[in-house]
Order: structure tokens, then sequence, then C-alpha cells
């Protein structure tokens, strides 16, 4: 077998019953052994045998089921957005009609209405755009279901709205049939206009949050050089990065972006790498040592021979990866699809069995009793409730996180972050403040600490390293005075060197004093245990003599450790993910309260880890800040991400803590608990209303009190069940997160 893989988009999905039959209809295709659609991102993966099946057969099979395949990856990345703008603009205008047609309806209670509003006919024309326009959606949507065999929520709104339009069309070109019944006839032209917007409003809160799916991907490849400098006969010649080969070499100055991934061959530098490792200390780099591609040169040119170009690159993979992970993730079964596919059928036959019992055994006008308590059965089981109890929950509540500084993707995340039992985090940036602080200043005998800090300050003046900045802020912060060195130079991976108030001082590394033969013996005990806290050592001699130490070190966020124990209190499984070193990642994270560290893990394996754990039968959200954070949070079952981190990561998350503060994790928890409470609340009481509401209108009441459900009054309790769902969302206002 010759395996191959076809990922597009699908454009049409309205519910996980429209993914359902769509992974039916590829499957039926021969050759196809796999076939997954993801509703969230609107992509389909097929894995199929290139020798019995093609694209095009994939393609007509997606057609046939009644849906569209986006030919471009424009017309993909356009999809969404068109999506949004159509249902906004059919929102818009749509519930300008059916505000007109409700206030119409209820001229017993608006008597001022002008009285041309009044008029059935001018209900009915004002009626069909909505019933007929807007509403194709949902008819199609419905003959798709119908053609698999399945009901949806299309269903519903279909069934449901036809029921009100006809019968009230039917009350308005035969009103006497009516009337010699002895029946005053009404119109429900204000019900199923109002059901319609009302369902497109909420699909329309989904469409605003599909639309930025493909930002993540967006933001990854703007972040490709656009073009290099390579090394020729003549001299250096800039080209396109994308006609460079491997072997070229190439020069990079200071503060240019490496164009793609290669070996130094000439020079020395540190290049901030924390794009791909997170970690915001600039690496130090020689003949020799590989530079990745999109990083940044900081400060020393330097020449290197060119060994991954194109899609080989570290950020192509990335992007792959960004890209494979959105579009394995299953999506999430809606509670209301599953009561729909079980309660539509179930309506249709109540409202056949009640025309045909009021037909047989009902008084007279039986025929006329019989259509009114159909048309009362379909009415009163409009999916009005039902299909405001999931969008009204998730808008509220995604309001009150927005307040909160949690701001909430998709619905999906929302439902799916407290069923979590494994929270993994990453260490830079996240746990930890993201730039390197002087955390400890030792004088040796015979010197002074505030001496110590002000020499090593000073010559550190002239530094753009991140470490000799946090000496610098450390000096100012504590009001020891810092004075220009002369005679500066940095001593490449070692450290720097001045001149101050006629003393020559050294601050850097042991290998940086052994090789000026200074004896820093005495302050080795002091070294071992900073480095042994996971924090980097920083030697200060003058004059040949050792006079101090330094100790560096990312510091732990503000509430890191407060969030931690809350997490452990709710039984939650803590993991902190970073590609530092097992020392410095088990010192940080003894100071969070983790006890299970994932360290020295390259950015490519951050996903494999979320995998692997995905594997054990974990739920997991990934916790991250960085571009070498996006495959994980992609992967993630929830994907979590600070909003003081890149745009690449935010883009890729399914949350965004605004603020930074990892107590917003908790409060995402704390929010999505309360919320799936109140969309299961809301769910119940729209399904229970429909159990008691059908057979009343349905006439089990009658043989025994006479009372039967007129049209109007189960329009009313539909109208009531509504109300009653979004009163009881709108408590989400008042939620303690």
């Amino acid at each position: 077998m010759s395996e191959a893989r076809f990922e597009f988009s699908v454009t049409g999905m309205s519910c996980a019953s429209c993914a359902a039959a769509i992974e039916r209809s590829l499957r039926r295709v021969p050759g196809v052994r796999e076939a997954v659609v993801n509703l969230a991102t609107g992509r389909a993966t097929v894995l199929y045998d290139d020798r019995r099946a093609g694209r095009r057969e994939l393609a007509k099979a997606v057609r046939d089921a009644g849906y569209g395949v986006a030919a471009t990856a424009e017309e993909a990345g356009a999809g969404p957005a068109k999506e949004y703008r159509a249902l906004r603009a059919s929102v818009i205008w749509g519930g300008a009609l059916a505000l007109t047609i409700f206030l119409g309806s209820m001229r017993r209670w608006f008597p001022w209405m002008p009285a041309i509003l009044q008029d059935f006919f001018v209900l009915w024309a004002l009626a069909t755009p909505v019933q007929f326009v807007l509403g194709l959606r949902f008819y199609r949507g419905a003959w798709s279901a119908l053609r698999h065999g399945t009901a949806n929520m299309n269903t519903l709104v279909a069934v449901g709205t036809s029921a009100a339009y006809l019968f009230s069309a039917a009350a308005t070109v035969f009103p006497g049939f009516f009337r010699r019944a002895g029946v005053e006839p009404q119109v429900y032209f204000d019900t199923s206009a109002v059901i319609i917007v009302l369902v497109l409003f909420g699909r329309l809160l989904e469409a605003r949050a599909k639309g930025r799916t493909s930002d993540a991907i967006r933001r990854l490849m703007g972040l490709r050089p656009r073009t290099a400098r390579v090394v020729e006969a003549g001299g250096e010649r800039e080209v396109p990065v994308e006609t460079v080969r491997p072997g070229d070499v190439l020069v990079v100055r200071p503060g240019e972006k490496v164009p793609v991934d290669g070996v130094i061959v000439e020079g020395r530098t540190a290049v901030d790498e924390s794009m791909i490792t997170g970690e915001s200390i600039p690496a130090d780099k020689g003949p020799g040592d590989e530079v990745v591609g999109a990083t940044l040169n900081k400060w020393g040119s330097f020449r290197f021979r060119a060994v991954r170009v194109g899609e080989d690159t570290a950020l192509a993979r990335i992007v792959r990866m960004v890209e494979e992970a959105q579009g394995s993730k299953a999506p999430i079964q809606r509670l209301a699809d599953v009561i729909a596919a079980r309660f539509v059928p179930a309506v249709v036959v109540a409202a056949l069995l009640t025309f045909g019992a009021w037909c047989l055994f009902g008084p007279e006008p039986r025929f006329v009793f019989a259509l009114l308590n159909f048309v009362a059965v379909l009415i009163i089981a409009c999916p009005c409730a039902m299909g405001l109890a999931t969008p009204t929950a998730i808008m509220v509540a995604t309001g009150r996180g927005a307040e909160r500084g949690v701001l909430v993707r998709s619905g999906e995340s929302l439902e799916t972050i407290h069923r979590v039992d494994t929270f993994v985090f990453d260490k830079t940036g996240t746990l930890t403040n993201g730039r390197p602080e002087t955390t400890d200043v030792l004088a040796a005998a015979g010197s002074g600490r505030a001496e110590v800090l002000g020499l090593a300050a000073s010559v550190e003046h002239g530094s753009e390293h991140p470490l000799g900045q946090a000496v610098v802020r450390k000096a100012r912060a504590e009001g020891v005075p810092v004075e220009a060195a002369r005679d500066f130079r940095a001593l490449e991976g070692m450290g720097v060197e001045g001149v101050v108030g006629g003393r020559r001082v050294l601050v850097g590394s042991l290998r940086l004093l052994e090789a000026e033969g200074v004896d820093a013996s005495a302050l080795a005990a002091d070294a071992e245990r900073l480095t042994g806290a996971g924090k980097t050592a920083a030697f200060v001699a003058v004059d040949g003599k050792p006079v101090g130490l330094l100790g560096l070190a990312d510091t732990l966020k503000a509430g890191a450790r407060e969030a931690v124990d809350a997490l452990h209190r709710a039984g939650r499984r803590v993991v902190m993910l970073t590609g530092d070193n097992a020392r410095t990642a088990r010192a940080l994270a003894a100071e969070a309260g983790i006890e299970e560290v994932r360290a020295e893990v390259l950015p490519g394996d951050k996903a494999e880890v979320i995998r692997a754990l995905q594997a054990e039968g974990r739920r997991v959200a990934m916790v991250g800040d960085g571009i070498n954070d996006a495959p994980a949070l992609a992967q993630a079952d929830v994907g979590l991400a600070l909003g003081t981190g890149t745009d690449v990561a935010m883009a890729s998350a399914d949350i965004t803590l605004m603020s930074g503060d990892l107590g917003g994790v908790v409060s995402a928890v704390a929010l999505s608990r309360k919320t799936i409470r109140t969309v299961r609340q809301n769910l119940f009481w729209a399904f229970a209303y429909n159990v008691v509401g059908i057979p009343v209108a349905a006439g089990v009441l009658y043989p025994f009190l006479r009372v039967r459900l007129d049209p109007m009054i189960a329009s009313a309790a539909m109208a009531l069940s509504s109300v009653s769902v979004v009163s009881n969302s709108l408590r989400l206002r008042r939620a303690r997160i």
C-alpha cells in the first residue's frame, strides 16, 4: 500500500454531526484508511492509498455529503472571516425584521403599532425572507442530515420554524376555514423569525472564535527572514532566502536574523534563541556551533554554512507541528446535538400521533383541532431554549472571564479545561519572570558587599548582555553608585573587563579568572552552592585578586507558587517542562512546589511530551508564552498562553491570560466548571420543558379537564423557557473565579 496524506479545509459545517457525516462519506471512498474532520478548525485529514483514490475523489465525497472544499490556501484562510461577516449581516437585518414582526404580532399588547403592521399579509411578507433566505442554511443542513439518517440542530430549527410559518400562512390565506370552525385565526410569524435570528446569533459567536484559527500559522511564517547574504568569489551578495542551498556560506551581522539553519565556520557572537528555546539569556556561539533560522544575532558578525533550508528548517518544522496538532484535535460533541439526534424524530412522531389521534377521537371540528394540536406540539418543541442553552452561557462566561483577564478563544476550550487532570508549565517566562536578576551578592574577606556590587555594575554598565544589565539594575535598586568604566572590553564567552577608579576589574566566569591567572579557590564553595541552586555564578576580581561573587537567576513569578498549590489541592498533576539543564530546572521547580520535572527538552520534543501524557489517558493543559511553546500549546487538550508572551503563542492557545498572572489558570478552571454546570442546567430545563409541554400540547389533559393548549400559549411558553435559560446564564456575571 502506498499511503498518502491529504489535509484540506471544509466549509459549511455547523455542528458535530456535520463532521461525522463528512467522515462517513470520506471513509466510503475506496482506498481511504482513516478520515478525521475537525469541527473547531474546519479541516479534514485523510490517510489513503493513492493507487486506489485521489484528491479529486476525496473532494467529491465531501461535496456529495453537502459541504464545500476550499480550493486554495487563500480561500481556506478567508473562509472563517467570510462566514463571520455573512452571519453578522444576517443577524443585523434579520433582527430588524424579527423585531418588526414581533411588535406587529403583539397587537393586544402594543395597540399603538401602525395598522399596516397588524395586517397578516404584511407580516407574512416580512417573515418570508427571514424564513427562506436566512433560514436556507438550516434547510440545507436538515436535508444533509436526513440523507445520512441523522438529525441535528438544523433539523429542529427547520421543522419547528416551518410548522409555525406554514400554519401562519394558512391562517392568513384561509381565515374563513378557522372561523367556520369557531376558532379565531392566529399567526406565529414572529415565532419562526425570532427563532431563526437567535440561533444565527449563537452561530455568530462561534464563527468569531473560529475565524482566528489560522493566525498562529501566519504569524509564524512572518518570522522568516526575507533575504540572506551569501559569500561568493567576488564578495557578498544579498539574495532571497528561498534561493539559499545547503552548503552555501552566509554572513550575519549584528542585529540581523539568521536566515536558515547551519553551523558557524568563522567568528564568535551571542544569539538570542528565545523564540526556539524560550531562554531569555543569549547563547554564546563560535566555530562549530549550530545556529537556527529566524533567531536574532545580538552583537558579533559571523559566517556559517547552511545545513537545513526551506521546509527542513526548525521554524518550518514548528509550523508543520502547529498545523498537525490543530488539525488532530477531536471536536467536542455538543450535548445539544446528542439530545437533538434522538429528540427530533421523537417530536415528529409525537406530532403525527397527535394529529392522527385527534382526527380519530377528537371532538368536532376534528380536523381543525387535530391541526392546531399538531402545530402546538411542533411549536412548543421548537429548539429556542435548547439552542440558547450553550451559547448564552458561554457568551456570559467569556465576558466574565475577560473582566478577570482570562480571554477564552472558543466554547470548546471552556468546556474542556475543567476536566483537565494534568497541567504542564513551561519554565522561562511562564513560571519565571523571563529575565535574569541578581539574587546574591557575596563579598570575600576584606571587601564590602556594596563595593563588590558597585565595581561589577560599573564595568557591566557598558555591556548589553542580559546578565550585565541585571547587575546594573540591582545596583541602582539598592542605591549603589555606578560610574562609567574606562577601557571596557567584552571577553567572548567569558565576561567583561574595565578600569574603575584606576583599578582593573574583571566580572565573569571561573574560566575568565583562570585565564587571567587569578586564584578564586576561596570562593569555590560559594560558587558551587549558587550553581547547585540553579543560579549563574559571576566572579568579581580587582587587580588580580577575587573580591566577591554574584548569583544571577531567572526568578520565580509572584503568585506562581500559590497557583501550583491551588492546582495540587484540586487534585491536579503539575509538570514543569523546560529546555534548561536539569539542575537549574529542579531548583526552580522545588521553589514553585512542583515535583515532576522534564528538563533539557528541545522545542520539537515539547509536543511529544504532551502526546505521551495524552497516550497515558490524561487530559492535558499546556501553559506557555514563547514561540517554542506553540506546537505544545496546539497539541494539548487546552493551551493557555500568557498575554505577556509572543503573539504566536497566544494565537496557538485556546485561552490567553492577559496579565501573565498564573492565578488566571486557576480562575479559568473555576470559570469552566461553573459554565458547564450552567449549560447542563440550561439543557436540563430546556429538555424538561419539552418533556412536560409536548404531552400537554398533544392534549393529554383534554379528556380529564377539557384543557387544550392553544398554539399562541405554546408560543408564549416557548418564549418563557428561553427567558429562563438566558436568566440562568446571566448568573455567571456574578460568578466568583
